[in-house]
C-alpha cells in the first residue's frame, strides 16, 4: 500500500475501521457459507482484534494515526478545562499578536528588500564629520557637480544613482481649482534602467532625459498613482501636469510593485535631476546617493576613490568661504564617505525609527515570554491533575517520547488557537501603529503585506512558543514514576518550586517592561508639556505659494486682507511656522569681528508676529514697516552674541560663508521661544523683517473661535480671490505642529503602557496560579495548623511567603536587567533619567499590588479552610 493511501487512511477515522470490520466479517461468512459452524469459524479465525490491529498497521500510518488521536484527545482536554485553556490562549494570542505586528511593521521598514534587480547589490552612500559648530554629524546629501565626479570616477566599478528627497509637491492637472498633493521624486535617468525597471505603460526616463538641466520636463508616474488617481486609464500617456511655473509630459508608467526607495513613502511622480533648480549649483545638498557596486569590487577600494575626489571638490568650495575660521573649514573639507546598506531603500523614516522599532521588538519579545511563562505555569497545574493519567499510561506500555507528544500536541491547541486570534490582531495592529506615527501633513505610506514572509514568521513563531511553554511539562510528564503516583504523587512542593521560579521570571521581565515604559511615557509627557515660549491657542498657520516670486509690498497687502475675514483676531507673515523643523543660520559678527563659528538662527516675520504668538516682549519695540534693517533677539541670542548684556540699541551683521555681510540693529528683545526641534528647543534666533522677494511665506492666524480650523476653507477662497497668482498650499493648526514634535514620543509612550498592563496581568495570573496551586496542595497542612491554634496571619505567612521571596528576587534581576538595558535607547528619552527614584519606584509599586491583587483569593481560600473537615478527610 503507498505511504500516500496510509496516510490518507490515518486521516479517515471511523471509516477505515467499518472496511476492516467489514472485511473481517467477510472472511467469517465466506466460512459459514462453506458449511462450517459460525461459532467454530470464529475460533479458528482467532482474535478478531489482534487481526484488526494488524490490518490497520498495514492500511495506516501509525505515526499519523497516533499524532491524529492525540489531536482529538488534546481537543477535548480544552474543553474539559474551559477556564484554564481560554485564560492561555487569549493571553498567549496578546503576545502573538503583538510579536507579529511589530514583524510587519519593522519587516516593512526595515527588512523587506526593494522590487528591483539584485537589491542586496545596492548601498547608499553617506558622508561624516566634524559640523559647522564643532559636532560630529552624518548625512546622505549630495551636491550634484560632486556627485558627476564620482560617477565619472566609479565607471567600471560601480553605477551611481542620484535621488531627491522624496517631497509633497503641489501638482496641478488642469486649473488651480484641480491643484493637489502628490509625493515627487527628482531621479537619474538611467535609474530604472540601472534597477532593472521595466514600464506598464509608455517608457521609462532614459539617460538622455537627463543630460541638460530644465531641457526635458518630462515625467514617469507610478503604477499605483496611475491606479488611484487615473483609475488604470492608458490615455495618460501624453497628458500634461504643472509643478510651479514648470508644465510636464507624463511618458510612462513604471512597473507595477516598485513605489521609490524610501519606505514610508509610495512615491508618485519621477521626474528628471536635471529639472531641480540646484542641479547645477556646488552649495546644494538635495539628494540622496545611491551606488550599485559591480561583483568583486571591495567598497574599500571605492570609498578611498570618492574620499580624494571629495576632498578636491570641497576644497575648491572652501576657497570661497572668507568669513569662515580655519577650523571650521579644516572641519568642512575633511568628510568621510561611508557605504551602508541600502537592499531596503533608504529614508529618514528608517533612520528616526530604528531605535524606536528596535525597543518596541525587545518590549514585545519580553511580553511574549511572560506569556509563556504564564502558560506554563497553567499547564503545569493541569500535568499535576493528570499525573495519574499518565501513570497508568505508563503502566500500560506507553513509551516516553509517546508522552511527550501527547502533551505538546496539547500544546500546539493552545498555540495554534492563539496564533489564528493573534493573527488578526497583528492584520489590525499594524496599520494602527503606522497611524499614530503619521504627521497630519506628511502621512506615513507603509506597504503591510500579510504574505509569506509574514505567514513563515507567524508559523515559526507559534512552533516556537509551543516548544517554549509546552516542552518542560512534557518531558515532567513523561518522567512519571507509576508507583510514586499510583501512591499519591512525587512530592508536591518540587512541582511548586518550579512554578514559583517561573513566576519570578515574570516578575522580572514584568518590571522590565514596566520600567522602560514608565521612561517612555515620562519622556513624552516632559516634551510635550515643555513650554516653547509662545501660544499655540487658536493659532492657524497658512503655508503659501505664489506663481512668481512676490514683492514684499503684494504679500503686506495679501496680510492685510486676511485681517479683515470675520473671526481673524489678529494676522501676520512669517518665512515658515515655529517647530516647523526648516531653519535659516549663519554666522554673527560683532564690532566687525570675524564671523563666530556659534552659529545664529534666523526667521523673517512682519510686524505683528511677536503679538499674534504671544511671545514675551522684554525690551525694545516691534518693527516698524520703514526700517527694513531692525532686528529682534531672543534671550539666548544675547548671551551668546552680547555677553547676556541688554542688546536693545546695539548692531552685529549676519555673515555667510562666502563673505557678504548683512548688517542689523537690534530693536527688541524677546523671551526664548522654540525655534525648530522641542528637543533643541532654544537657540540663539534673530527675527528679521520680511522683506525679501521669495515664492513661498506662511500666514500665522490668531482666530477668535477655538477651533482654528473653523476658518480654514473660508482663508483659502479668501487667498485665492485676494490675488490669483497666490493659493494655500496647506493649513495646519499650530498645534498640530507642535504635537508632530512628539509622534515618536507619544508612539512609544503608548505601546509601552500597553504593553506594560498587558505584562502586569500576565504576572498576576501567574501569581495567582503559583498561590493557588500552593493552597490546593497545602490545604490539610493548612487545617491542621489552623486546628492547632494559628492565626490568619500566620496562614498568609505560610502561603505567601516563599512567593514574595521570589517576587523580590523578581525585582532586584528586573531592576538590573531594566539599567543595563536603557544604555542603548538613552537618545530616546528626554527631561528623564533610569536611575531617578521615582522610575526606579514605580514598577517596584506597580507589581506589589498585582501581588497583593494576586494574592487576594487564594489567601482568603486559605484563611477560611475549616479545619475540621481537613482532619476528616486526612
Amino acid at each position: 500500500m503507498s505511504l500516500w493511501t496510509r496516510f490518507k487512511n490515518a486521516l479517515g477515522g471511523s471509516k477505515v475501521n467499518r472496511e476492516i470490520d467489514e472485511e473481517l466479517e467477510s472472511h467469517v461468512a465466506e466460512a459459514v457459507a462453506e458449511g462450517r459452524d459460525p461459532g467454530e469459524a470464529r475460533r479458528a479465525f482467532g482474535s478478531s482484534l489482534r487481526h484488526r490491529e494488524a490490518s490497520r498497521d498495514v492500511r495506516v500510518s501509525a505515526w499519523l494515526d497516533s499524532l491524529r488521536a492525540d489531536a482529538i484527545f488534546g481537543l477535548r482536554q480544552l474543553r474539559k478545562n474551559k477556564i484554564t485553556s481560554a485564560a492561555a490562549i487569549l493571553s498567549l494570542a496578546l503576545a502573538l499578536g503583538a510579536c507579529t505586528a511589530a514583524f510587519r511593521l519593522i519587516d516593512a521598514l526595515l527588512l523587506r528588500p526593494l522590487s528591483v534587480t539584485h537589491p542586496e547589490q545596492l548601498s547608499a552612500m553617506e558622508r561624516e564629520g566634524t559640523g559647522p559648530e564643532g559636532k560630529p554629524q552624518s548625512y546622505d546629501g549630495w551636491e550634484y557637480p560632486l556627485f558627476q565626479r564620482m560617477r565619472q570616477a566609479a565607471q567600471g566599478q560601480a553605477e551611481l544613482i542620484a535621488i531627491s528627497y522624496s517631497e509633497r509637491s503641489d501638482v496641478t492637472f488642469a486649473g488651480d481649482d484641480e491643484m493637489e498633493k502628490a509625493y515627487l521624486q527628482n531621479v537619474s535617468g538611467w535609474m530604472f534602467d540601472s534597477l532593472g525597471l521595466q514600464p506598464a505603460l509608455g517608457r521609462l526616463l532614459t539617460e538622455q532625459d537627463d543630460k541638460t538641466p530644465g531641457a526635458h520636463p518630462v515625467a514617469v508616474i507610478s503604477y499605483d498613482y496611475w491606479t488611484h488617481r487615473f483609475g488604470e486609464d492608458r490615455k495618460v500617456i501624453g497628458r500634461t501636469f504643472r509643478i510651479g511655473n514648470q508644465i510636464y509630459e507624463i511618458v510612462g508608467v513604471s512597473q507595477k510593485g516598485f513605489t521609490g526607495t524610501e519606505p514610508g513613502t509610495i512615491n508618485d511622480i519621477f521626474i528628471p535631476t536635471m529639472m531641480h533648480y540646484c542641479v547645477t549649483r556646488s552649495d546644494c545638498s538635495w539628494f540622496r546617493t545611491l551606488a550599485r557596486i559591480a561583483p568583486g569590487v571591495s567598497q574599500e577600494s571605492l570609498r578611498s576613490k570618492f574620499d580624494a575626489v571629495a576632498h578636491a571638490f570641497l576644497v575648491e568650495r572652501a576657497k570661497g568661504f572668507t568669513a569662515m575660521s580655519p577650523q571650521a573649514i579644516q572641519n568642512f573639507v575633511q568628510q568621510k564617505v561611508i557605504f551602508e546598506s541600502a537592499s531596503s531603500g533608504v529614508s529618514s523614516l528608517q533612520h528616526d525609527n530604528r531605535r524606536p522599532l528596535a525597543a518596541l521588538a525587545v518590549l514585545v519579545a519580553l511580553v511574549l515570554l511572560i506569556a509563556c511563562a504564564n502558560v506554563a505555569n497553567l499547564l503545569t497545574v493541569q500535568a499535576a491533575a493528570r499525573e495519574r493519567e499518565m501513570a497508568l499510561r505508563v503502566s500500560i506500555g506507553g513509551g516516553r517520547l509517546r508522552l511527550i507528544q501527547l502533551v505538546l500536541v496539547g500544546s500546539a491547541w493552545i498555540a495554534a488557537f492563539a496564533g489564528i486570534i493573534g493573527a488578526f490582531l497583528a492584520w489590525w495592529a499594524a496599520p494602527f501603529v503606522v497611524r499614530m506615527i503619521n504627521p497630519p501633513d506628511n502621512p506615513v505610506q507603509l506597504v503591510l503585506p500579510a504574505d509569506w514572509r509574514v505567514l513563515a514568521f507567524g508559523i515559526a513563531l507559534t512552533f516556537g512558543v509551543t516548544l517554549l511553554f509546552g516542552l518542560a511539562p512534557a518531558l515532567r510528564a513523561s518522567s512519571v514514576q507509576p508507583a510514586n503516583a499510583l501512591k499519591g504523587g512525587e512530592n508536591p512542593q518540587a512541582r511548586y518550586r518550579v512554578m514559583a521560579i517561573l513566576a519570578a521570571m515574570q516578575v522580572a521581565f514584568c518590571i522590565l517592561v514596566v520600567y522602560v515604559a514608565g521612561l517612555f511615557a515620562t519622556t513624552f509627557e516632559r516634551l510635550s508639556h515643555r513650554t516653547t515660549g509662545f501660544s499655540a491657542e487658536r493659532i492657524l498657520t497658512l503655508d503659501t505659494v505664489s506663481k512668481t516670486k512676490a514683492t514684499p509690498e503684494a504679500w503686506e497687502s495679501l496680510r492685510q486682507r486676511v485681517s479683515l475675514v470675520a473671526g481673524v483676531e489678529k494676522a501676520a507673515l512669517s518665512g515658515w511656522p515655529l517647530l516647523n523643523e526648516w531653519s535659516w543660520n549663519d554666522g554673527i559678527s560683532v564690532h566687525g569681528a570675524p564671523a563666530s563659528d556659534v552659529l545664529a538662527y534666523f526667521l523673517n516675520v512682519s510686524p505683528g508676529w511677536i503679538d499674534t504668538l504671544k511671545l514675551e516682549l522684554l525690551d525694545g519695540a516691534d518693527f516698524r514697516p520703514s526700517d527694513p534693517s531692525a532686528a529682534i533677539v531672543n534671550q539666548a541670542f544675547a548671551k551668546v552674541f552680547f555677553n547676556g548684556e541688554n542688546p536693545v540699541g546695539k548692531s552685529f551683521e549676519e555673515v555667510d560663508d562666502s563673505g557678504p555681510r548683512t548688517p542689523y540693529h537690534v530693536v527688541g528683545l524677546v523671551g526664548d521661544a522654540c525655534y525648530r526641534d522641542l528637543r533643541e528647543c532654544v537657540l540663539p534666533a534673530a527675527y528679521v523683517p520680511f522683506r525679501k522677494t521669495q515664492e513661498r511665506g506662511t500666514f500665522i492666524v490668531r482666530t477668535v473661535s477655538k477651533n482654528p480650523l473653523a476658518l480654514a476653507q473660508t482663508l483659502r477662497k479668501v487667498v485665492a480671490q485676494a490675488n490669483p497668482d497666490f493659493r494655500v498650499s496647506l493649513i495646519r493648526t499650530q498645534q498640530e505642529i507642535n504635537d508632530a514634535q512628539t509622534v515618536r514620543e507619544r508612539l512609544l509612550a503608548t505601546l509601552g503602557l500597553f504593553f506594560a498592563g498587558v505584562a502586569v496581568v500576565l504576572a498576576g495570573v501567574g501569581l495567582f496560579g503559583v498561590l493557588h496551586y500552593s493552597v490546593l496542595q497545602r490545604r490539610r497542612d493548612i487545617g491542621i495548623r489552623m486546628a492547632l491554634g494559628a492565626r490568619g496571619a500566620n496562614i498568609i505567612r505560610h502561603v505567601c511567603g516563599e512567593v514574595l521571596a521570589m517576587v523580590c528576587a523578581g525585582i532586584v534581576a528586573g531592576i538590573g536587567l531594566g539599567l543595563l538595558a536603557v544604555r542603548p535607547i538613552e537618545a530616546l528619552f528626554y527631561g528623564v533619567t533610569g536611575r531617578e527614584t521615582t522610575m526606579l519606584i514605580m514598577p517596584m509599586v506597580t507589581i506589589f499590588a498585582a501581588t497583593i491583587l494576586a494574592a487576594l483569593p487564594p489567601v482568603l481560600r486559605a484563611i477560611h479552610i475549616d479545619p475540621a473537615s481537613m482532619l476528616r478527610v486526612e
